[in-house]
């Protein structure tokens, strides 16, 4: 609060911003909420320059030695506006949308909106020091969080193909499903379904099987390193052969024609999801080395160096945070009580925050809970104790939770992770690593 109170000075005026588009209302208020000059610009948020030196000027006159910036974080417009203050030596702050939103109906109780009223209730918020400090611009931080938005895109594009993938092939050609453990996770088989075209004509029009797996084998191993394999595996090829010829009736096949050609596509959709992933990780791994991190990031066992580089994507340099907990909290995984007298009520998590860096946390806590003994451990422990026992989803959470808090001062110390101090085995006097 002192921080925030060393910008938001009493003898400087607030002048706040209601971003938008095409309209920008600016209100210059004092610190009793009294406002001291309005006005509407019709421009876009990069013709704010003017719209700064105008509520300079009218703070001046009223007797202000200056002024504070405050907006909300609306769309990329802010990141103009922090540009533009920084460049005539302005502090500018954030206020959250939803704390506006909450100060506009306890306002008069109404749902009513305006841009005046927004100004206003965000000048009031940043009195009250309501407000963040917008992070600062850093060349390969920035590329990080673009990289892992880009991802989270890809990963999602890549699940909806192999779900569609799946239905289509479990409805026209089940056998194909049945041809490797995990179809979708062996190359041989996406290479031999690429090959194929999700069809198992190709396979019959060969004769026997015997050539038609001798012929499978020839073109999977030309595709195989599309898929990044090098090892074909003659059994699952075998496999997708007998399935194809255990084909009943040409009928079938003709009936289903469109489906196996729907499959066709959604592979060929997952394949380039597929690839995009790979490149995108590879240049978060690349942006890791550059700052420096790529080995604390995997000292973790069993949260990859790329689980760590999502994680890191949403979070931003971890050093802005001042404790552990603000990055829980920045997740949404912090408990929150529901209680009232004698009434207890789930406690559940928060919710609040980046929703992205919540599913990065919960992704990296899957993988952790396998193979990480620390982890697992913790997770047993919180499914079967007696007092206060958690099912498996509130666990889990738990386990995100503490694998954030650890990572921040993995992170934010420079110290690879400890599992004794992990687990709690060992308590020095300065913890470094848990």
């Amino acid at each position: 609060m002192s921080k925030f109170r060393g910008i938001v000075r009493r003898d400087y005026a607030v002048a706040a911003i209601d971003l938008a588009s095409k309209k920008q209302v600016v209100a210059v208020v004092d610190h009793d909420s009294r406002i001291v000059a309005r006005r509407t610009f019709h421009c876009a948020p990069p013709q704010l320059a003017t719209a700064i030196e105008w509520s300079r000027t009218a703070a001046t006159a009223a007797g202000f030695a200056g002024i504070v910036i405050a907006c909300e974080p609306t769309g990329h417009r802010w990141k103009t506006v922090r540009d533009l203050t920084a460049a005539v030596g302005v502090q500018m702050v954030c206020v959250q949308p939803i704390a506006v939103a909450r100060a506009r109906e306890t306002e008069d109780f109404t749902h009513d909106k305006s841009d005046d009223k927004d100004a206003l209730l965000i000048a009031r918020l940043t009195t009250q020091l309501h407000i963040y400090l917008p992070e600062h611009a850093d060349e390969q931080w920035t590329r990080l969080r673009h990289l892992g938005v880009r991802r989270s895109q890809q990963l999602t594009r890549r699940g909806a193909a192999q779900q569609q993938a799946r239905d289509l092939l479990e409805g026209a050609w089940p056998h194909a499903l049945d041809c490797a453990g995990q179809p979708f996770k062996s190359v041989t088989w996406l290479a031999a379904m690429a090959v194929i075209g999700a069809d198992p004509t190709p396979l019959t029009a060969q004769g026997s099987r015997e050539q038609a797996v001798a012929w499978l084998r020839e073109q999977v191993r030309a595709e195989l390193p599309c898929w990044g394999g090098r090892r074909v595996t003659t059994r699952i090829l075998v496999a997708i052969v007998d399935a194809a010829f255990a084909v009943q009736t040409e009928t079938t096949i003709t009936a289903e024609a469109g489906a196996l050609e729907r499959a066709r596509y959604a592979l060929a959709d997952f394949h380039h999801a597929r690839t995009a992933c790979e490149q995108v990780e590879a240049a978060m791994i690349e942006v890791l080395t550059g700052l420096g991190l790529h080995e604390l990031a995997g000292s973790i066992p069993g949260v990859s160096a790329v689980s760590v580089a999502a994680i890191l994507a949403e979070t931003g340099d971890l050093t802005r945070f001042d404790s552990a907990r603000a990055v829980v909290k920045h997740a949404g995984l912090c408990p929150r009580e529901n209680s009232s007298g004698a009434y207890r009520g789930a406690t559940r998590i928060s919710g609040r925050g980046r929703p992205l860096l919540r599913v990065a946390a919960w992704r990296a806590a899957f993988a952790a809970l396998t193979h990480n003994e620390v982890y697992a451990a913790r997770y047993r422990h919180l499914t079967s104790r007696e007092a206060n026992r958690l099912n498996p989803n509130q666990a889990r959470v738990a386990i995100a939770a503490a694998l954030l808090r650890q990572l921040y001062v993995v992170i934010t110390t420079a110290t690879p992770w400890n599992p004794d101090i992990a687990a709690g085995r060992t308590r020095p006097v300065e913890r470094t690593a848990a």
